[in-house]
């Protein structure tokens, strides 16, 4: 019987996915967060905890969707000189 490995990087995948969800208020966090979870979903979609791996995979993404649109914006309103930090 041949085992199957990978069982961890799902489980990674899907504490990293939660967390990307919380973590692309701030782009410099959330950026490497959902995309290190990401992979490793994709790298678990192998395993025994495909569920798992699924679910961190979705959530990784929709982290990564609302990063990037968190990113532009502020970097549209760094540019115009709306952002009230600059």
């Amino acid at each position: 019987m041949k085992q199957q490995t990978g069982g961890g990087k799902a489980i990674a995948s899907l504490v990293l996915g939660i967390l990307g969800m919380i973590a692309w208020f701030i782009p410099l966090f959330g950026l490497p967060v959902t995309v290190v979870g990401l992979v490793l979903g994709i790298k678990g979609l192998g395993s025994e905890n495909k569920g798992m791996a699924v679910a961190g995979v979705t959530m990784s993404i929709i982290g990564l969707v609302a990063t990037i649109i968190n990113m532009s914006i502020g970097a549209y309103m760094g540019a115009t000189g709306q952002h009230p930090l600059l």
